[in-house]
């Protein structure tokens, strides 16, 4: 059966690179930051039900929510959060799961859930048959960091420091992919991982038969995929 693995990183600790790199292996990769951008988009149920909440205030002039000023609101307001979080994580969840089936009828042997805050948020990694963190040491991950935004010392460390470290992380990943060294150290990493998490196709097209007749069935496909997820 297929089976999910949880990927995820920290600042500058290079993940969106392993991500390409596991897309032109052909890996089956969804993301939860470009979810949650589509889903609050113009017109959408969680764009209006914002709207409702928050207020006309937070847009911008092509109607999209100016990400920054809503945060600035969530950030300072504990219960704006949670409110928030209310409105977005069941759209969030619903497009994830019809990724996931999508993903099932294709009869892949597995699918990549790139979810940034998978360790903080501590229940989606009992979803998760194996979980991945893209590393980085300390000192490797305030150079790139600096160099690529621009910052001053004292400003990387605290965009660093605002996250839960690396280092903990590290403890609960099944598999680290350390990309402190080059590129083609990170990729010999991906490669190796890859070739553990994928299984025999023998049975591609009896798994195809199987998602296709599922997905033919709304119901019965629902259950499915909250099978995956729980």
């Amino acid at each position: 059966t297929m089976f999910l693995v949880g990927l995820s990183g920290g600042i500058a600790s290079g993940k969106s690179t392993v991500v390409a790199v596991l897309r032109e292996l052909g890996c089956a990769v969804i993301d939860a930051d470009v979810i949650a951008r589509q889903v609050v988009q113009p017109h959408s149920k969680a764009h209006q039900q914002i709207l409702q909440h928050f207020g006309t205030e937070i847009l911008l002039e092509n109607g999209e929510i100016n990400r920054e000023a809503l945060g600035n609101i969530i950030f300072s307001q504990p219960e704006k959060r949670r409110l928030l979080n209310s409105i977005t994580h069941p759209e969030i969840l619903k497009e994830m799961l019809k990724q996931v089936l999508k993903y099932f009828v294709l009869g892949y042997r597995y699918v990549i859930l790139d979810i940034p805050l998978l360790f903080e948020t501590h229940g989606l990694t009992r979803f998760m048959k194996y979980t991945v963190l893209v590393y980085c040491d300390p000192l490797t991950q305030l150079a790139r960091l600096m160099k690529r935004s621009g910052l001053g010392t004292a400003e990387a460390e605290a965009r660093i420091s605002s996250q839960l470290p690396l280092d903990e992380k590290r403890k609960w990943a099944t598999h680290v992919i350390d990309n402190s060294g080059d590129w083609e150290s990170m990729r010999r990493q991906v490669l190796q991982l890859h070739a553990r998490l994928e299984d025999s196709l023998d049975f591609l097209w009896a798994r195809l038969a199987v998602g296709t007749a599922v997905a033919g069935l709304g119901g019965l496909g629902f259950l499915l995929l909250r099978h995956f997820i729980s």
